[in-house]
C-alpha cells in the first residue's frame, strides 16, 4: 500500500527529513519518532504542562536578562502557553523509551514552539535551538521539568486524595466507635478491640502517608534549572536560574528553590528515588487497608463477614447474585504497579547515573507520575466507593467477639498464665466458653469474671 500521508521536507545539522506536513515538531523529533518504535507510551499530561511552563518562564527570563528581544520573548511565551494548556498535545509524539536524557522530548517541545510560532507571527523567526531553548540543556530540563510535574501533581490531586480518604476513614472511626470485634493477630484470634479502634489503626497510616509525602517534597522542590550541559551553567546569564525558578514558582503557586549543588540535581535522581520510596510506602498501606477490608466483608455466610461493603456491581458471569468487593481489589492491583514502578525507578537511580548525567530520565520521569496518578484515583475512588458506604454487621462482631478463646488473657494476671492456658485449651476442645469452664473450675467467682470478662473494658484497660 502507498503512504498517502504529505510531508514536508526539514533539516537538521545531520541532514534533511520528511516530517508529516501537518506536523509543528521537526527533523530532530522525527529522527526519534523512527529511532524509538518501542511501547507506544507517550509522556503523560503533567509532564507536557511542566514542560510548557519551563519554556515559558525560560523566554520571560532571558528577556528580563536582555539575552531575547520582546517579540521572539513574547511570542515563545504565548506558544508555551498553548503547550501548557494543553492544545499541542497531539504534536508530541516521542516514546518515553527514547535517549535516556529526554533530549528527544526536549527538541520535541522547541520545534513544535518554534513552527507553531512561526504560524502565528511569520514575520518573527524563532529558532528552537537559538530561541526556544536559549540559557538551557535538555539536562537541566527535563529534571526540572520531572520535578516540577511530579510537585505540582502531589499538591493538585495526591495530597487532596489522601485527606479525603482520612476524613473518610474519619467518620467510620466515630460511627464504629461502640461495636466489640475480635482482634486478630497471625491470622488467629486475639484479645477484643472496637473497630472503631481497627479503623483508627486505617486513618493513621493515611494520615502518616500525608506526613511522609510532605517530608518529600523538600527534595523535589530543588530545581536543577540553570546548570546547562553538566552542571556548570555554561552559555546561560548567572542570574538566569533564580530569575527562571523565580518565574516557575510565580506561575505554579509552589515555592521551588535552585539546586543547591547543580552537579548532584544533574548526575543524580536521588530525589525522585526518595519520592518513589515514599509513593511505595503509601501503596503498601492502602494495599494493607484495602486487604483488610476486603477479608472483613468476606462472605456473605461463609467468610468473616464482619462488615458489609457497598455493592457496587454484578461479581460473576456464572454465579447469579454474587457481589465482589471490587474497589478494593483495584486498588491492590493500582498498589502492584506502583511498587513496580519503584523498583525500576530504583534502577534507573542507581545504573542510569553515569558521571554528569543519568540517562534514565524518561522512565523515571513517566513512573513517578503514574504512581502519583494512581494513588490520588484509587484513593478518592476507595473513599467514596467503598470505605463511605461500609457497614458493621453487629450480630457478627459480637458473636465471634464473644467466642474467642483468647478473652482468656484477661484472667491471666488474677489466676496465672498456666491456668490460663489450660483453660483455653479446655474451652477450645469441649467447645465451651472461657467463662463457662473458669466457673466450672471456680478460679474466680461469678462476678469477678463477669468484671475479669468485660468485652468492652478490655478495649480500653487504663480506664
Amino acid at each position: 500500500m502507498s503512504d498517502s500521508k504529505q510531508y514536508r521536507v526539514m533539516r537538521d545539522s545531520m541532514g534533511e527529513m520528511k516530517v508529516p506536513v501537518d506536523a509543528y515538531y521537526g527533523a530532530q523529533t522525527q529522527r526519534a519518532v523512527e529511532n524509538f518504535p518501542i511501547s507506544g507510551i507517550r509522556f503523560s499530561r503533567p509532564m507536557l504542562k511542566a514542560l510548557g511552563i519551563i519554556k515559558r518562564s525560560a523566554a520571560i527570563a532571558n528577556k528580563k536578562l536582555n539575552l531575547l528581544d520582546s517579540a521572539r520573548a513574547d511570542l515563545i511565551v504565548n506558544v508555551s502557553e498553548e503547550v501548557e494548556r494543553g492544545e499541542l498535545d497531539a504534536h508530541f509524539v516521542l516514546d518515553i523509551f527514547q535517549t535516556g536524557s529526554g533530549t528527544s522530548t526536549n527538541m520535541n517541545v522547541n520545534e513544535v514552539i518554534a513552527n507553531r510560532a512561526k504560524e502565528v507571527d511569520a514575520e518573527v523567526t524563532i529558532h528552537p535551538n537559538d530561541h526556544v531553548n536559549m540559557s538551557q540543556s535538555s539536562n537541566d530540563v527535563i529534571p526540572t521539568a520531572i520535578h516540577l510535574a511530579a510537585a505540582m501533581e502531589i499538591k493538585a490531586s495526591l495530597l487532596p486524595a489522601l485527606e479525603i480518604l482520612s476524613l473518610s476513614l474519619s467518620r467510620k472511626v466515630v460511627e464504629f466507635d461502640a461495636f466489640i470485634k475480635t482482634g486478630r493477630t497471625h491470622l488467629q484470634d486475639a484479645t477484643p478491640i472496637r473497630l472503631g479502634q481497627e479503623f483508627g489503626g486505617y486513618k493513621s497510616q493515611v494520615d502518616h502517608a500525608r506526613e511522609r509525602l510532605e517530608r518529600a517534597l523538600s527534595s523535589v522542590l530543588e530545581l536543577a534549572q540553570g546548570g546547562t550541559a553538566v552542571g556548570t551553567g555554561l552559555n546561560a546569564h548567572p542570574d538566569f536560574p533564580a530569575t527562571i525558578i523565580e518565574e516557575i514558582s510565580k506561575r505554579t503557586g509552589i515555592k521551588f528553590v535552585e539546586a543547591s549543588n547543580h552537579f548532584e540535581a544533574q548526575s543524580a535522581r536521588d530525589a525522585i528515588v526518595e519520592l518513589s520510596g515514599v509513593l511505595k510506602t503509601i501503596a503498601c498501606s492502602l494495599a494493607k487497608i484495602s486487604n483488610d477490608i476486603r477479608w472483613l466483608g468476606s462472605g456473605p455466610r461463609c467468610g468473616i463477614g464482619e462488615l458489609a461493603l457497598p455493592e457496587v456491581q454484578p461479581g460473576s458471569s456464572i454465579m447469579p447474585g454474587k457481589v465482589n468487593p471490587v474497589i478494593a481489589e483495584s486498588v491492590l492491583m493500582a498498589c502492584a504497579q506502583v511498587i513496580g514502578n519503584d523498583a525500576a525507578i530504583t534502577i534507573g537511580g542507581y545504573s542510569g547515573g553515569n558521571f554528569e548525567l543519568n540517562v534514565m530520565m524518561p522512565l523515571m520521569a513517566h513512573n513517578v507520575l503514574q504512581s502519583i496518578m494512581l494513588l490520588a484515583n484509587s484513593a478518592t475512588n476507595f473513599a467514596r466507593r467503598c470505605v463511605d458506604g461500609i457497614k458493621a454487621n453487629s450480630e457478627r462482631l459480637l458473636e465471634l467477639a464473644e467466642a474467642s478463646i483468647a478473652v482468656v488473657t484477661a484472667l491471666a494476671p488474677q489466676i496465672g498464665y498456666d491456668e490460663a492456658a489450660s483453660i483455653a485449651k479446655e474451652a477450645y476442645s469441649t467447645k465451651a466458653s472461657v467463662r463457662e469452664v473458669a466457673l466450672k473450675r471456680k478460679v474466680l467467682s461469678a462476678e469477678e469474671l463477669d468484671k475479669a470478662l468485660d468485652l468492652m473494658s478490655m478495649t480500653h484497660p487504663g480506664l
